[in-house]
């Protein structure tokens, strides 16, 4: 018998298996066109391209990893453990490059680097060159898609990281000072290895945004598997073969998901230390503090602060001509998929959360594992495994359709922003489940209790108890889906209806027609959207330093 007041609730529980059975079909049908036959295509790949695919995958993460991670764990230490100036603004300017997608700065940074644009314009005016006189590198390569990439990234590792330094005891730290650990040593003897966990976490998000890339691999010119199945859909007309792409990606990313979990377990450090006094700083003035401000400054400096005023230059060249009605229409658009995925979000999240609440238990914590894998997974493998049961579901409804009526209804489901909310649902309903299974765990359990005694119970209790304690964390859930529906790019080009237009789609289009400037103010939309995540994240970021002062 349950001594926690916690009964059985078979609705909740009935609930949990719906929603995470749909929404995992998509991963369930791409995981199953491996049993299919895609004809002589499959062997065609294999023979060509699928080499390269695997290869530059690998390359691009492997690159992306090994820069990102000085870019994001040494930053985190110095504003953690050092106050020189500058300091307190760069611990959460440093996070600002996460609201620039990485198409975005692959795009701004072409149009500055490349033959016509500012700076070798510069080079030869000044020096009298002709083109071909000199060596300038290509941005649009394997490695600047490896630079662009982790200048993005880079905050999840920070972010991660700095946070695990702020939770750290200050005893550790004074003990190694006080036995002449010098800071360096110090730093990598015992702080990092105390931080490790979190470390591999902000790594594994890096290492699978990386693999999930489309926008900027396929401006750059490099193929991946990402462009490969966009190749292979449209270009060899095989949804079975880029299902079955899709699912060697999947692979990847549940061996990613395998071995953080692994180096996690391997690399799990405890601080028996009950003290956790505040983290002495300590003050770097003059020149002392100069270089700590130029590692902490040049990240942001090149991750946000050099594109954002190349989008702005661009910005006022161009907005008597960009600011039609065709860009509000597209801001219409994008607003109304971001509300209604945000919202739905918010709910089913909160359905779920709740579910696991009133009945915990191995059954109802495994399906919320399986719907927080939902955001690991690149939005073009949900694409394609969305796809595929929709396009059959709309043929059969239409011959039923036609046995009833003699009319041709036309595309259902595919045809509409249906699958497109659907599609986002099953890729970022993980950002709402966590945010707001955080904000359950704070709500103990005499409050259902006490509700309990004043005569609520199932959806009263809910409404009346947990809703106005979650409206913080409901608010963060539906601005963090709102968000990443807005820069999402891969899983949008494949399923919005024809004729409809996003910021993403749109500015992804403007560039491939080498109109950089004109792509801004769809740019600048996402940008400007992207920093309130930024602006949640410092601010909780904050509040850990107070609660471990």
């Amino acid at each position: 018998m349950r001594t926690d007041g916690l009964r059985f609730h078979p609705p909740w529980v009935a609930l949990t298996l719906l929603v995470s059975g749909v929404l995992m079909l998509p991963v369930i049908v791409v995981a199953a066109s491996v049993f299919l036959s895609s004809g002589d295509i499959w062997q065609h790949l294999y023979d060509t391209v699928l080499a390269e695919y695997i290869g530059n995958s690998l390359l691009l993460a492997l690159g992306v990893g090994c820069l990102s991670l000085p870019l994001g764990v040494i930053p985190a230490w110095l504003v953690t453990m050092y106050r020189f100036p500058g300091s307190r603004q760069l611990e959460w300017a440093l996070l600002l490059p996460l609201a620039m997608p990485a198409y975005i700065i692959a795009y701004t940074y072409t149009g500055m680097l490349d033959v016509a644009g500012p700076l070798q314009s510069w080079l030869r005016v000044a020096f009298d060159w002709q083109y071909g006189d000199y060596w300038f590198p290509d941005i649009r390569s394997l490695p600047g898609a490896v630079l662009m990439l982790s200048l993005v990234l880079y905050p999840y590792i920070y972010l991660l990281a700095r946070a695990a330094f702020l939770e750290q005891s200050a005893s550790m730290v004074e003990v190694a000072r006080t036995l002449g650990v010098r800071p360096a040593a110090a730093f990598f003897k015992v702080v990092l290895p105390l931080a490790r966990p979190a470390v591999i976490v902000g790594l594994s998000l890096v290492l699978m945004e990386t693999l999930a890339d489309y926008g900027t691999v396929q401006y750059f010119g490099v193929a991946t598997f990402t462009t490969g199945i966009f190749k292979t859909w449209f270009g060899l007309g095989s949804s079975i073969a880029a299902a079955q792409l899709s699912a060697l990606l999947m692979l990847f990313v549940l061996l990613l998901i395998i071995l953080e979990q692994h180096s996690r377990r391997q690399s799990r450090y405890y601080d028996t230390s009950t003290r956790y006094g505040r983290l002495e700083q300590k003050h770097l003035r003059g020149l002392r503090g100069l270089p700590a401000l130029a590692v902490c400054a040049l990240p942001v400096l090149f991750g946000f602060v050099i594109p954002s005023g190349q989008l702005l230059l661009w910005g006022i060249q161009t907005w008597r001509t960009s600011l039609d009605a065709g860009f509000f229409t597209l801001i219409a658009n994008s607003i109304e998929l971001a509300f209604i995925t945000a919202l739905l979000a918010a709910a089913l999240a909160l359905a779920i959360s709740y579910a696991r609440r009133r009945q915990p238990g191995i059954m109802t914590n495994l399906f919320n594992r399986l719907l927080g894998m939902g955001y690991a997974i690149p939005g073009a493998v949900i694409a394609v495994g969305v796809l595929i049961p929709f396009t059959w579901l709309d043929r059969h409804l239409g011959h039923w359709f036609g046995l009833l009526s003699d009319t041709e209804p036309g595309l259902l489901l595919s045809g509409t922003i249906a699958i497109l909310v659907f599609a986002y649902l099953v890729r970022f309903l993980a950002l709402s489940l966590n945010t707001v299974d955080a904000g359950l765990a704070k709500i103990k359990p005499s409050m259902d209790e006490a509700g309990r005694s004043l005569g609520f119970s199932g959806f009263r209790l809910l409404r009346r108890v947990h809703i106005p304690i979650l409206r913080g964390s409901l608010l963060t859930a539906v601005l963090l889906v709102f968000v990443d529906v807005l820069k999402e790019l891969p899983a949008t080009l494949i399923l919005r209806p024809f004729n409809f237009n996003t910021l993403a789609v749109r500015t992804y289009e403007l560039a491939n027609e080498e109109r950089l400037a004109d792509a801004t103010f769809p740019a600048l939309a996402i940008v400007l959207a992207g920093i309130i995540p930024v602006i949640i994240l410092s601010r909780a970021i904050s509040q850990s330093r107070t609660a471990h002062a």
